[in-house]
């Protein structure tokens, strides 16, 4: 049986949450299943704690979020490769195995041909284009995955960016009105006098 606690968050709980919250943000899990693993923990609903996380919490931990995300890319980034290499080897062997099957196993030597020699040479010659022209498409497709990772990695700088601009500009703004609100009394109080 689960309670609900209707009590005051504590700071201990705070950083249960922030901690939940960027373990599952770096393993590439999504918020909503670490605000049910805190409710668990704390005894909350998980309502409650993606409340206190979007209310409170997040603003403190922005620059964390930001790092736990960079992390998550880098670790899925480290674990292509790896993928790439099996689906490689896979594609040398199924090449392999094609070279193999075209190679007379069986010829003994008055089965030995110039015709059969002839057709043998032009078989293993098509293999061996097929096989430059599958390494030659495996290096266009790498190529083509790695233009695609730098395209998406500049559009989320120019994203970020942007964001920081429209930050900035807001914190600008807010210096503007709050000089202007200064200077008030100021000319208020010369004025009167």
């Amino acid at each position: 049986m689960t309670t609900i606690r209707q009590d005051a968050w504590s700071t201990d709980e705070d950083l249960i949450l922030a901690e939940v919250v960027l373990r599952h943000i770096r393993e590439g899990s999504t918020q909503l299943a670490a605000f049910e693993e805190v409710g668990e923990r704390l005894s909350r609903t998980s309502a409650a704690c993606g409340f206190r996380w979007n209310s409170a919490i997040r603003k403190k931990y922005e620059s964390a979020i930001s790092l736990a995300k960079k992390q998550r890319s880098k670790a899925k980034v480290a674990a292509e490769p790896f993928e790439a290499s099996v689906e490689e080897e896979i594609r040398t062997d199924a090449i392999r195995d094609s070279i193999q099957a075209a190679e007379p196993h069986s010829l003994e030597e008055k089965d030995l041909t110039m015709e059969k020699v002839i057709t043998f040479l032009e078989a293993y010659h098509q293999n061996d284009k097929s096989i430059e022209n599958v390494q030659m498409i495996k290096r266009l497709e790498s190529e083509n995955a790695e233009l695609i990772k730098k395209v998406e990695r500049l559009e989320k700088e120019k994203r970020i960016i942007a964001e920081d601009y429209k930050a900035l500009i807001g914190i600008m703004d807010r210096a503007r009105q709050l000089s202007f609100y200064d200077q008030e009394p100021r000319n208020v109080a010369r004025s009167t006098k």
